[in-house]
């Protein structure tokens, strides 16, 4: 769905008045990277200055009608002088990187003004970050680049370099629920999707995934057997999590449900109970927040945030959770 100036101001202030700025003095850099977490706006935002660039009767001197031809084009994906790369497969590769300067090599077809978007400039080869270097060292004039990631510390430095480099922020999780709500989730399941997700087209999935519903219940189980005994836990383990936690992204998604449900602990301890987010687990967890203390439930997450750096370096998932159990067990006055 389209997002207009207004919405996108409420979700990234900061970025839109840097780039209205830029827009009322004709000073649009002539490449930006956009830098946040999935669902912070960065592709609405770069389009949205896009339609800046190309609206044939701007609003107020900045904002894009939304309603000429160029607008209706952009938004629709078929506009003749806006590109848009997206990883093919797992990366970006080097072709698609020389097409890309071969198109813009040409003058535009319909303006002096061409503007190219890179989804995930953090997945690009590293010959095709070579080659989008040398792009971007003589760019064309009237050329916008929009490079996009969630991942800024994987991009070359020479490529920062010449970058106007905006940071997008972490949407509010209020806000979040806010948005969650209006779109029919219910109140009590929206704080644990708003935790997972800054992005609400992800978020409205999950509400109705069956898989993720059962995904909550099996996290549950498993917090609740770790306080039994170490055996009672592996067996959850090879009967339950394995059997529903196969993908590695599946795996991190159990990795932030169990998270959550030790930081509901910590906030339930320190009355916070405006951040809970289990809120339908919400009496069952208060008895166990009485019988943990706030030191242990900090080593406990810090177990699991490494269990998802493990994951991530590609230790194998079997292992790696094992560990995991024995590690959130330890020193426990359950087992």
């Amino acid at each position: 769905m389209v997002k207009t100036w207004g919405q996108l101001l409420e979700l990234q202030p900061t970025v839109l008045k840097m780039l209205k700025n830029s827009l009322l003095k004709n000073r649009v850099a002539h490449a930006y990277l956009f830098e946040g977490m999935r669902g912070t706006g960065k592709k609405e935002i770069a389009l949205l200055l896009t339609k800046s660039l190309f609206c044939e009767q701007l609003v107020e001197d900045y904002k894009p009608c939304e309603s000429c031809n160029n607008c209706l084009r952009i938004n629709n994906g078929n506009h003749p002088d806006v590109h848009i790369v997206e990883p093919d497969g797992l990366s970006i590769k080097v072709e698609q990187i020389r097409n890309l300067q071969a198109e813009f090599s040409k003058k535009g077809v319909e303006s002096q003004n061409k503007v190219y978007v890179i989804s995930h400039a953090d997945k690009m080869s590293v010959s095709a970050s070579n080659s989008l270097l040398k792009f971007l060292e003589e760019p064309n004039p009237g050329t916008v680049a929009f490079l996009l990631t969630e991942q800024v510390q994987q991009l070359l430095p020479t490529i920062l370099s010449r970058c106007q480099v905006l940071v997008f922020q972490p949407l509010a999780p209020q806000m979040m629920i806010k948005q969650l709500i209006e779109n029919g989730v219910h109140p009590a399941k929206a704080p644990l999707l708003a935790q997972l997700t800054n992005n609400l087209e992800e978020a409205l999935k999950l509400n109705v995934d069956e898989w993720f519903a059962q995904a909550q219940k099996i996290v549950v189980k498993l917090y609740e057997v770790l306080k039994k005994n170490p055996l009672e836990a592996l067996v959850t383990l090879q009967g339950d999590w394995f059997l529903h936690f196969k993908e590695k992204e599946q795996i991190q998604r159990g990795l932030d449900l169990l998270l959550l449900i030790f930081k509901d602990l910590l906030y339930i301890q320190l009355d916070r109970q405006e951040q809970l987010v289990f809120v339908e687990e919400n009496e069952r967890l208060r008895q166990y927040a009485l019988q943990t203390s706030g030191r242990r439930l900090s080593d406990q997450m810090s177990a699991i945030l490494d269990a998802k750096r493990k994951l991530q370096a590609n230790m194998n998932p079997q292992l790696m959770m094992e560990q995991l159990v024995l590690k959130l067990q330890e020193g426990s006055s359950f087992v």
